[in-house]
């Protein structure tokens, strides 16, 4: 699971506002910009950030792989017509640039979560968007961040459990039906668990967050997500 990894890169180093800008540039852009030639662009725009995060492609590919399955299994599933002549390359070749796109933008979300700290990420949202919803935006991304891997790695014990005691010799539908009770019960268990812990702990609405201020390394990112943005608009 991708997860906060101390480190003293470049990425790291930038404000997360910054980052969250690129992201988002680079989200548009990649949406905007369906050409073979724009998608050589934002690989190479993608690389560079995921070099500048010191991301390990290999582990963010394993990572993502129940996402990769789905993305590789849409241009094959839209070149299929119900009628002749049964292919169609044509719409197979743009879900195929369409879940290349999905994938980039993947990658790029990856790097910012690597290098950025959950509680900069919070204060970040909460102080570029006033009042209560950037409050509830907050909390909501911290505890994604926070909730998710533990959710994830109860699948696993779950999984191995399973697989200890031969049930990966059962068939797939009861597996995956097993799996998903315990795994939706181990969820509710946790919620009710987080749920007491933050009202033990007096949870807040507006914690103590950390300061949070632009460098000179985060004005060229900031220029990056202009220019992204831009070429998303024009």
């Amino acid at each position: 699971m991708l997860t906060y990894d101390p480190d003293d890169t470049l990425a790291h180093r930038l404000d997360p506002r910054s980052k969250l800008a690129v992201q988002l540039g680079f989200a548009a852009t990649a949406l905007a910009h369906t050409s073979p030639r724009a998608l050589v662009a934002l690989t190479a725009v993608a690389g560079v950030l995921l070099v500048a995060a010191r991301v390990p492609l290999l582990e963010t590919l394993y990572a993502y792989r129940f996402a990769l399955l789905f993305l590789s299994l849409a241009p094959v599933l839209a070149a299929l017509t119900f009628g002749s002549p049964w292919l169609d390359l044509a719409d197979g070749l743009t879900s195929a640039r369409a879940s290349y796109r999905v994938l980039l933008v993947l990658l790029v979300s990856a790097a910012y979560v690597r290098s950025t700290p959950v509680r900069d990420s919070r204060a970040a949202i909460q102080r570029t968007i006033p009042g209560r919803p950037g409050q509830l935006l907050g909390i909501g991304v911290a505890l994604v961040f926070r909730f998710l891997p533990v959710l994830q790695a109860d699948l696993r014990t779950i999984s191995d459990a399973m697989a200890a005691r031969l049930g990966d010799q059962r068939g797939a539908v009861d597996r995956a039906s097993t799996l998903g009770l315990l795994g939706l019960s181990r969820a509710f268990d946790r919620a009710d668990r987080l749920a007491l812990a933050m009202q033990a702990r007096c949870f807040a609405w507006n914690p103590t967050l950390p300061a949070l201020s632009l460098s000179r390394l985060d004005y060229p990112a900031l220029v990056v997500a202009a220019v992204l943005a831009l070429s998303a608009a024009l």
